[in-house]
């Protein structure tokens, strides 16, 4: 098993990241053309705790070497998603883990995002860290593919960054937005 972990701070207050956690994956991130498809599974609310608990299925396109495919199989890949937004404590929790290949390569990641300690009211803290594990009978190969993983999953990792600051800012402009075009209808 290999690890692969990571951390970032926006510079956007935890509500507003909230918000745009659920579009992350839309047209306005051209880092994220990898994912053909979010179906959303479930989504409830615990009326105790008031946390939002969602489950999502994610289609991904792959694009993994041609040696590594033979094993994987199919081009489509799909990756469960469970994500706990607690509002009282403001984090939210995403777990996710790949349903396609999971016999050959197992992929265990968990994204967390609260507000930076240093400045809650503007800044959000982002953590990431991803258990890769290959099975297999030949350790050396199955070394290879997890080392090659992690790489791939730093890569990935580094747009999909880019690729939600993109969405933040959008997020933040339709915002603006929203509240000149509400404050010109009040005083017209």
């Amino acid at each position: 098993m290999k690890v692969f972990e990571s951390s970032c701070t926006f510079d956007y207050p935890w509500s507003t990241v909230t918000i745009a956690n659920w579009r992350k994956y839309c047209a306005w991130n051209t880092q994220s053309p990898h994912v053909i498809a979010v179906d959303t599974l479930s989504r409830d609310v615990d009326l105790v705790t008031g946390i939002l608990r969602s489950e999502r299925l994610i289609t991904c396109k792959q694009s993994a070497p041609r040696w590594l495919m033979k094993f994987v199989g199919a081009e489509v890949s799909y990756v469960r998603e469970i994500s706990e937004v607690d509002p009282a404590n403001q984090t939210i929790i995403s777990r996710s883990t790949n349903l396609s290949g999971s016999t050959i390569l197992s992929v265990q990641e968990t994204v967390i995002y609260s507000p930076h300690p240093d400045d809650p009211a503007h800044r959000t803290l982002f953590t990431q860290d991803a258990r890769i594990t290959a099975y297999g009978a030949f350790s050396r190969l199955c070394s290879a593919v997890e080392d090659w993983s992690v790489e791939r999953f730093g890569q990935n990792a580094k747009r999909g960054r880019l690729g939600f600051e993109a969405v933040l800012e959008m997020s933040a402009k339709a915002f603006r937005d929203m509240k000149e075009s509400a404050k010109d209808e009040a005083t017209a």
